[in-house]
């Protein structure tokens, strides 16, 4: 199964490790390691030009990713349960 995150982009529900809202991890020293790390290592992926308002982290292939989607957390939380 697959799950539409933006702008023609899906990815595989088996891949998903979490889904975060921005506004509530904004303040996150943890969330701000992550982006920094993932941002010098090449493995953020900007999913469309709009603000995100979500945080996917994967594992794919054995590497992890983290995209940032301009769909609330809700909204793809709905998306799965669906």
């Amino acid at each position: 199964m697959f799950l539409h995150i933006g702008a023609d982009m899906e990815i595989m529900l088996r891949d998903i490790v979490g889904i975060f809202d921005i506004k509530s991890i904004r303040n996150s020293k943890i969330a701000e390691r992550l982006l920094n790390i993932s941002k010098k290592d090449g493995s953020i992926i900007f999913v469309s030009k709009e603000e995100a308002k979500s945080i996917i982290i994967t594992k794919e292939k054995g590497k992890c990713l983290v995209y940032l989607s301009p769909i609330s957390s809700t909204a793809l939380q709905k998306r799965i349960n669906y």
